[in-house]
Order: structure tokens, then sequence, then C-alpha cells
């Protein structure tokens, strides 16, 4: 198999998780932190609605589901969505080498950031991830507008 055929592996993962947080009347981001050989350590979607929670986006929730790690820098964070400021910051601070993400169309989040201090970014530019938040955007714009900080 080919990274690029892992990448879109791992992405599905996400992609489920996503979904997942769809289906409870959330924001449609998910995420999955696994090992550069492709086992998954945690996966998690964006929980802000569900739980009334500003800080559980799809990242935290999938670095919090994997537990304790000696070091991440070996560690590939997939994301169907660019990683906002707060969720970029989290791979910074804990030196996360990649980040995988289905699009960044709907949000570029921090990714040249992430570029510019040494962190391996792999924009997939999937359709999928694109539609899927699209059209939620579409139909709640206010949660959207409150999830990434706008007025």
């Amino acid at each position: 198999m080919t990274p690029s055929a892992d990448y879109h592996a791992m992405l599905q993962v996400a992609v489920e998780q996503a979904r997942l947080g769809l289906a409870e009347g959330g924001i449609p981001i998910g995420a999955a932190l696994f090992t550069k050989s492709g086992e998954l350590l945690g996966a998690g979607h964006n929980r802000r609605v569900q739980e009334g929670d500003p800080s559980v986006h799809a990242e935290t929730d999938a670095f919090r589901k994997a537990g304790r790690q000696r070091s991440y820098r070996d560690k590939v964070m997939v994301t169907t969505l660019a990683p906002c400021w707060y969720c970029s910051g989290l791979v910074r601070q804990f030196q996360i080498g990649t980040v995988v993400v289905g699009e960044s169309v709907n949000f570029p989040g921090g990714l040249d950031w992430l570029r510019e201090n040494g962190v391996e970014v792999i924009d997939l530019g999937s359709q999928e991830c694109v539609t899927m938040l699209a059209d939620y955007i579409r139909r709640n714009p206010e949660v959207w507008n409150e999830d990434i900080g706008q007025d």
C-alpha cells in the first residue's frame, strides 16, 4: 500500500467520526490519531453542541481518547477539516509530526503556520469532506460561526 492509500484509509476513520457527530446533531468534523505505521490510537468528533463544551473539537477529542503517549513526534493526526488555531496549537504543543486533512476549502485553519513550524501537512482534498461540511454550514451558519469564533 502506498502512503497516500494509507492516508486515505486513515481519513475514513475520521469521516466515520464526522458522520457520528452529525447523527448526534453536532458539527460534522471528525479526527483520529494514528502511529506512523497506521495503528489507531484514538478517534473522536466535534461534540461542542452535544456537550455544550466549546473545547471539544474533533482533534482534542481524538487526542484525549488516545491517552498518554511517550512522544507524539511520530504520530499522525488525521482530521476531516484543517485544524483551527486551537487545535493547531495542540499539534504544536505536543509536537505531532504529521497532520493529514480531508479538506481546507471550507476553513483553512492554521495549515500554513503548522508548515512554517516543521509539521508535515498533507491535504487530501476530499470532496466528500468538503460537501459534508459545506452542507452543514449552509443549514447552520450560526452554529458554524460560533464554532470558529466569528460574530
